[in-house]
């Protein structure tokens, strides 16, 4: 199984820092996002690994070049111009004829330690073309919320009133998709979240998989100061 990890952001909530450092590279505990990310792949099997990179690409490119110091294959779809969360995969797709099979998507400035492996296979059981990785928070007013029916998502509601919001779960940022949702993407910039998850969900097509573990959010200087001070690293 492949794993794409969304690196193409400028980080504009954590400037000055990604002025100079691109936002996959931005340090906690002495190594970067990405890397973090990578050790959860790893731990649940997953080494073939592509980046899809934009903003500071040659500093990303330099710094994991093709994966074998850090025991993984790493290929890299490249933005020329930014292309959301979902542009990836349509460019991907169009060029290298990337995904043939399943694979995760992740954004890459999120650390995230759980059973990646239990998802995949909740994934498979239900025949999803797509599901989502859902967390539990005691106030899910500040995010998009999601609405259930059985383990099936019917939509998302944003930012609702904490007595409101239809549960506590949220959207954390990993999916499996099928390969066959690429062809929902249109050309250039594209987000999944607006574009791709509501069909998937009027077709009662999109899964939510509940986890429990650690999730942390770095998209700007207070939550990157909480994630240095509670995060546990994954251990190998």
């Amino acid at each position: 199984m492949k794993a794409v990890i969304l690196a193409g952001g400028k980080g504009t909530r954590m400037r000055p820092i990604t002025y100079e450092i691109p936002k996959p590279l931005i340090p906690v505990h002495g190594r970067s996002l990405t890397e973090h990310l990578i050790d959860l792949l790893k731990k649940n099997g997953i080494t073939d690994i592509v980046l899809s990179v934009g903003h500071l690409k040659e500093r990303i490119m330099d710094y994991f070049g093709d994966g074998s110091k850090f025991k993984v294959n790493i290929s890299y779809i490249v933005e020329e111009e930014p292309l959301g969360t979902a542009g990836p995969l349509k460019l991907g797709q169009k060029q290298h004829k990337m995904f043939s099979e399943p694979f995760v998507l992740t954004n890459g400035d999120e650390l995230k330690d759980f059973d990646l492996s239990g998802m995949i296979a909740f994934h498979k059981k239900h025949n999803a073309a797509a599901t989502i990785a859902l967390l539990r928070v005691e106030d899910p007013s500040a995010y998009g919320v999601a609405r259930l029916d059985g383990d099936r998502i019917t939509e998302f509601v944003e930012k609702p009133k904490k007595e409101e919001a239809p549960s506590n779960l949220i959207n954390a940022g990993i999916y499996i998709l099928d390969p066959a949702i690429i062809d929902m993407i249109p050309e250039g910039f594209s987000m999944i979240e607006k574009d791709i998850f509501p069909k998937l969900a009027a077709q009662r097509r999109l899964y939510g998989y509940e986890f429990k573990g650690q999730w942390f959010n770095t998209g700007n200087m207070q939550d990157y100061e909480t994630a240095i001070k509670e995060w546990k690293d994954i251990k190998a």
